[in-house]
């Protein structure tokens, strides 16, 4: 890691500390203003969304279950992997954090995005961020955040052991699941246990045709934690995941093995006294191991047999304090994370190596970021803050000659960019937030207008892919001379709770310098995957309003959409969703609840299906998507106070469809977009104790 920035960063943060501690005492109207600031704190946040993970039904991972929500997509290879998109927005541009912990995925075509590892029963929260809204969670992050959260409630004097167990099985795909949260302890701290456990087999799609989706998936963490006050807690947990025999239609290959392993250290504490309102000290590591290969798990179909291990080391941690002054409430914060990535192809068949994928990628970020939360009254309020990050980018295998006449990753670099060499790249990355909040009168609500700058570094594929091709169209080559991707944003919306009306509403333009567009090589006959620099815009928002029609009924309408345009070439940005839209009808008694929702997408008509040879077929989008809607059925009963049996059926009609957002094949130019699953009828019992 970059020590020397970290301890300047460290040195930044006490000296900020200083400066507003000092300031602590201006008077009691300033104090008022600061209760305000406390409470309100407390309601929902514009552009935050918060899911219960125990509402989620059983037999769809996480980033699948999150594609339900406004403003958010995904991208599905097969029945895990799902790669979720915000805004029209995905892969590095969303920070993605496991119980404060970054998990960057071992797959260079991203068969295991980070939410891939959180299974969503092991976690009591999913917060979606939509937008830049904070500075807090890392650079970059234009198009959101997701949280995964974890919290283990404190033990009374009387408590000694609790526990959740549910299983749960979806019928279209046979897939079950099973899970287990045990803790036990006292005032001074616990000790818990989270288990899961998930055997997945092929889907039918509404055509009645066999999807290749299965998987298995075993999980387990154990969290020690101490609590000497309410309001202090120190934690140590060691989690890990396996998941076997992954089976993906939208590769060319499938994954044998996927593992996972974190380990935690975290304090918090709002005990400290003084101005430090609350302290926030976090450290991780996490260590992946992944293999993809075309002839374990399916019948060999191309000329060889090729095998890709990888890993993905990731070690980091943040310390975050939350400071009182007359001006208001400073977050100030420093994070550092280092990301090490391995990946090669071998072509088993004849025992070479045939690509060093990520030639000993390594990048390494620190940072340090002040926000500022200002009353101006009691019903209006400025957020104000800056950040910077300091990162370096390098590939130390870069020179590596695969026997037999494959290239190396410095010899593709030259190829496609003008003789580019892998050289240690530095970027200097410099993020700011600017948003204005007023509280409307009597508590009906918030409406909010906001800048941001965001500033993402390309990741180790954009900039070190190296994989080599039988023919030229079939490599695909990272890009070491891409510049740092430049998001400046404008926000406004609002949300509102008003008798019987819920009601939240955003809108955003976002103009992107130095976006990286993953793209096609303009020479004629070679057509190979490359990426470089252009201007972008995206322009979108979202609309959901909630009606409450009696004491038991409720129903709700939401649409979403993001136009996105390569401003430098005067095309769409392909892999962009279309509008998409859901509504839904809940009936409410005092110990059940049942619901009607259909989920919907306007057919897609701005795409980018050629490559910049202007050969046809060759984009990165399949072509035109059809519009589609289905209906889906849930009901959730409390047999008593510790039992609830939840049931449904999703996509009742048994649509044929296939979300727009495709994968591109494994190594070589085909796009393939899968079918979503058919009729799907699941049952989940929950028990406490």
């Amino acid at each position: 890691m970059n020590f020397h920035y970290t301890r300047t960063a460290a040195a930044v943060l006490c000296a900020l500390a200083y400066a507003t501690a000092g300031a602590a005492d201006q008077g009691s109207a300033d104090s008022d203003l600061l209760d305000t600031i406390e409470v309100r704190s407390d309601k929902p946040t514009p552009a935050y969304s918060p899911v219960d993970t125990e509402a989620l039904s059983p037999g769809r991972e996480s980033a699948d279950a999150l594609r339900d929500l406004l403003g958010v997509s995904g991208s599905r290879m097969g029945g895990h992997g799902t790669d979720v998109s915000i805004r029209g927005q995905s892969q590095t541009r969303i920070n993605v954090l496991l119980d404060g912990a970054y998990v960057h995925g071992g797959c260079p075509n991203r068969m295991d995005p980070p939410t891939s590892y959180a299974a969503t029963g092991n976690y009591e929260e999913v917060i979606v961020i939509r937008g830049a809204q904070t500075l807090e969670y890392g650079g970059g992050g234009s198009g959101g955040t997701i949280l995964f959260e974890r919290v283990t409630e404190r033990f009374d004097a009387d408590e000694v052991l609790r526990g959740d167990v549910d299983a749960g099985y979806r019928g279209n795909g046979n897939v079950a699941e099973f899970g287990v949260d045990i803790a036990g302890g006292g005032e001074a701290g616990f000790g818990r246990f989270i288990g899961s456990y998930t055997d997945a087999h092929n889907y039918d799609d509404g055509n009645g045709d066999d999807v290749r989706a299965a998987y298995t998936e075993r999980s387990g963490a154990l969290i020690l934690g101490y609590t000497p006050t309410a309001a202090t807690r120190a934690e140590i947990s060691v989690e890990r995941q396996e998941t076997r025999d992954l089976l993906f239609p939208g590769a060319g290959m499938d994954s044998p093995l996927a593992d996972n392993d974190t380990l935690r250290l975290k304090f918090d504490s709002a005990d400290l006294g003084g101005a430090i309102a609350n302290l926030k000290v976090e450290a991780y590591r996490s260590e992946i191991d992944h293999v993809m290969d075309n002839y374990t798990l399916r019948t060999l179909t191309a000329p060889a047999r090729m095998r890709a291990p990888s890993t993905s080391d990731t070690i980091g941690g943040r310390i975050v304090a939350e400071i009182d002054s007359g001006y208001g409430r400073w977050k100030l914060g420093v994070d550092t994370q280092r990301n090490a990535r391995d990946a090669a192809r071998f072509n088993d068949s004849a025992g070479l190596l045939n690509s060093v994928l990520w030639p000993g990628v390594e990048i390494d970020q620190s940072g340090v970021f002040a926000e500022l939360t200002h009353a101006l009254d009691r019903d209006n309020r400025v957020i104000g803050g800056v950040r910077y990050d300091y990162v370096t980018s390098d590939a130390a295998d870069a020179d590596v000659d695969p026997p037999g006449g494959a290239l190396s990753p410095n010899a593709l670099y030259a190829i496609y960019y003008d003789g580019a060499q892998a050289d240690k790249v530095t970027d200097h990355n410099v993020g700011a937030l600017l948003r204005f909040e007023h509280d409307l009168a009597g508590g009906a609500g918030t409406v909010y207008a906001g800048l941001s700058r965001s500033v993402r570094t390309p990741d180790a594929t954009e900039r070190f892919l190296a994989s080599n091709g039988m023919t030229p169209s079939m490599r695909w080559v990272g890009n070491p001379d891409l510049e740092s991707e430049k998001h400046h944003q404008a926000e406004v919306g609002l949300r509102l709770h008003s008798g019987r009306w819920d009601v939240e509403a955003s809108a955003f333009y976002n103009d992107v310098s130095d976006y990286v567009l993953r793209d096609r090589f303009t020479a004629a006959g070679d057509n190979a995957t490359i990426y470089r620099n252009i201007d972008a815009t995206l322009v979108g928002g979202e609309a959901r309003v909630g009606y409450r029609f009696a004491p038991n009924w409720r129903g709700e309408i939401g649409a979403a959409y993001v136009r996105a345009d390569n401003d430098s070439d005067d095309r769409p940005i392909a892999q962009t969703p279309p509008l998409e839209g859901i509504a839904s009808l809940e009936y409410t008694r005092e110990r059940w609840i049942a619901g009607a929702r259909v989920r919907a997408a306007a057919q897609q008509t701005r795409v980018d299906t050629g490559s910049s040879t202007g050969i046809a077929g060759q984009g990165l989008d399949v072509g035109k998507t059809s519009g589609w809607a289905v209906l889906d059925l849930y009901a959730s009963f409390e047999v008593s106070d510790s039992v609830t049996v939840d049931i449904g059926v999703d996509n009742l009609f048994d649509k044929s469809y296939a979300q727009h957002l495709n994968r591109a094949n494994a190594f070589d130019p085909t796009q393939v977009q899968v079918n979503e699953p058919g009729r799907s009828g699941w049952l989940k019992v929950s028990a406490s104790f």
